[in-house]
């Protein structure tokens, strides 16, 4: 059962943007620094940002002979910024600091980071760099293959290990010492996670804690047993076979869990989030990031939607992910859902937005200058990307995503069973790939879908709260709990569509002597379906098993369709473009690869009919097609019906997004 919360912060951004900042952060109180802070809070409060992320100064402790000067600066930005009502959010990597190993370590780091703010210690000495007492090097991470530090290769960095007590103390002083020198509003701790996947980390605390709390010696890396297979990447390795290996690696998770308590606990009312680019695939397992159990602890999430390139406009891949962390933020007791999205030009800083409000999240837009292999003097900042939309938003459209509940056709189940356990079919796929396949096809036929994760699955009663039926694919790991909330639901009359298999292993990856799913079968319940996956959606909504809220009569059926009905009784039908193509810029890249530039549609057909079908449904308040494409509004034709309306628009102009209202 989930825990029953309530989001009682103040902190609801709508429109956030990150506020970059540079080397001159240590020149603080410079004149010149305090002047461009005064001069860039002006140009956020005029483009409409209610909110700001900090960004840069990111390998916080890199920073640690300079915090006078950076919290100075801070202290300085928040003052600044509050003078609008602009809340200020603070971000920093508190358990990675950057040691590039060797010259050519160095060159890459100042190649692909410098959006980190660059300030690390030279080679010789990084050896003695400390705070409060804790010597960087005694408090690191230790690596299994040869008994080094900790490290990652994607970020040149040496790794804090979350269970070593020096470590802790000094996060915690850090923690006091920041909320008493700099009024923030609301906080994000990033890389609550294992940068060295499963390299790390053999040290004599996460030894004794994995002996003290699950009864296991981590062994060596020969003992194929615990470690499987080790030729290959580091995120690739462990037997998912093995119950001490499953045990380790909720040991890892718990310790991150535990830290995040402790950082919780120090910053008090202060709303508390960490990133979180991904909550599904099973990858996340070596990296010990678990959005659903830290959710227990944290305030709000954050989805970082990475997109620089031109391949970011195939969005609908991405649906299912904002979806769950949308579900994840309802349980939270409603709290704010943020969608960062990375932009270099204007079409992808509108297109974030624009999935934002498809999605219900807040926007988060960021620039990542700091990313590309080489930045034109010119180069758009924030502000200039999101004036032109902030304003059109709050002046045309202002929808506060909080106060918005989506019209649902179908409930789609998602447990973390599977993933912790590491169940794949016999073609290697993992679950969270086949539920994918199912959110797409739900986007592209204009069903609309939330999340049943773990905790709902085993609460018989919340799954009859609602009379959608629920989708359930490969479920293979299942808990005696969740089987009789299944049971229970499918024998007061519940639907229930399911892909085999089912129940092989009970939660903790222990298998069955049978399978659920046999007992399942031989009851005959009247609401359940076998069905043999997504590629099956066609024929039930032919069947009428699952009844989209809109259905597309005349029209290019590349856009689709999100109904909303706003807590003060009207409905919104927000209208996103799937036949998307991202033109590249001609030479600004990252990475070698050329950034997104311009965004065009392949749809030529504009004039749309469609039907909207649901359970009392509330009217649309002003009979209006909106979109920042074309500036203004058109009237809608709206016929009433006796489940619905029929609707009859004209959106040419509009490529990206429109919407009704």
């Amino acid at each position: 059962m989930e825990p029953k919360r309530q989001y009682n912060s103040e902190f609801k951004p709508k429109r956030m943007a990150s506020w970059w900042n540079d080397v001159d952060v240590v020149l603080w109180p410079d004149i010149t620094v305090k002047n461009k802070i005064k001069k860039r809070a002006k140009a956020f409060h005029d483009a409409g940002i209610d909110a700001v992320m900090n960004y840069g100064l990111h390998m916080r402790f890199d920073y640690a002979d300079y915090f006078q000067n950076v919290h100075g600066y801070l202290k300085d930005v928040c003052d600044e910024l509050h003078k609008y009502g602009i809340k200020f959010v603070e971000h920093y990597s508190c358990n990675l600091i950057e040691r590039p190993r060797g010259l050519d370590e160095f060159y890459k780091l100042h190649r692909s980071h410098r959006h980190h703010i660059l300030l690390h210690k030279d080679f010789k000495a990084a050896e003695f760099a400390q705070y409060e007492g804790h010597r960087f090097w005694d408090i690191c991470e230790v690596d299994f293959r040869d008994g080094s530090r900790g490290y990652t290769p994607n970020y040149q960095a040496e790794l804090f290990c979350h269970n070593n007590p020096g470590f802790l103390d000094m996060h915690k002083k850090y923690l006091e010492r920041l909320i008493a020198e700099v009024p923030i509003d609301a906080i994000e701790v990033d890389d609550m996670c294992e940068y060295g996947g499963l390299t790390v980390c053999g040290c004599e605390y996460c030894r004794e804690r994995f002996r003290r709390d699950y009864g296991y010696e981590i062994p060596s890396l020969d003992d194929k047993d615990f470690w499987g297979d080790t030729s290959g990447h580091p995120y690739t390795w462990g037997n998912y076979k093995s119950p001490a290996f499953r045990s380790y690696l909720k040991m890892r998770t718990d310790s991150i869990n535990d830290h995040i308590k402790m950082v919780k606990e120090t910053v008090g009312n202060i709303p508390l989030f960490t990133c979180c680019s991904a909550t599904g695939p099973m990858v996340l397992n070596a990296l010990s990031l678990d959005l659903e159990s830290a959710a227990d602890t944290l305030d709000l999430v954050m989805l970082e939607n990475c997109g620089l390139i031109s391949n970011a406009v195939n969005w609908v891949s991405k649906d299912a992910e904002a979806m769950q962390q949308r579900d994840i933020a309802k349980k939270m007791g409603n709290a704010p859902a943020i969608a960062l999205s990375y932009t270099t030009f204007e079409d992808s800083a509108y297109f974030g937005w624009a999935l934002a409000r498809f999605w219900g999240a807040t926007n988060w837009s960021s620039t990542m200058a700091g990313r590309l292999d080489d930045v034109p003097d010119d180069l758009p900042k924030e502000e200039d990307l999101v004036t032109p939309i902030y304003r059109w938003e709050e002046a045309n459209s202002p929808i506060d995503p909080l106060k918005c509940e989506n019209v649902l056709n179908v409930r789609l189940v998602n447990s973390r069973y599977n993933r912790m356990n590491g169940w794949k079919n016999e073609k290697g796929e993992e679950v969270w790939t086949l539920v994918n396949g199912w959110a797409q096809s739900f986007v592209r036929n204009n069903v609309d879908y939330r999340f049943v994760r773990y905790r709902e699955l085993a609460d018989a009663e919340a799954l009859l709260t609602e009379d959608t039926p629920i989708v359930m694919e490969s479920n293979a790991c299942v808990s005696d709990a969740q089987f009789e909330a299944i049971k229970t639901y499918l024998s007061h009359g519940g639907k229930l569509i399911m892909t085999l298999p089912f129940g092989l292993y009970d939660e903790n990856g222990y298998e069955r002597e049978k399978a659920l799913s046999e007992e399942l079968l031989s009851v005959k319940y009247d609401g359940l379906y076998i069905v043999n996956g997504s590629a099956d959606l066609p024929r039930l909504i032919e069947e009428g098993l699952i009844v989209p809220t809109v259905k597309v009569l005349k029209g290019d059926k590349r856009r689709v369709f999100r109904a909303k009905v706003e807590s003060d009784g009207r409905l919104i039908l927000h209208i996103m473009n799937t036949a998307l193509t991202g033109v590249p810029h001609k030479w600004i890249s990252t990475f070698g690869t050329k950034v997104l530039d311009k965004i065009e549609s392949q749809i030529t057909d504009h004039v749309y009919e469609i039907e909207i079908t649901g359970k009392d449904l509330p009217a649309f308040r002003e009979g209006k097609v909106k979109s920042y494409e074309f500036g203004g509004a058109r009237d809608v034709e709206i016929t009433k019906t006796e489940n619905g309306y029929i609707v009859k628009f004209d959106i040419s102009g509009s490529g990206i997004y429109a919407v009704i209202e």
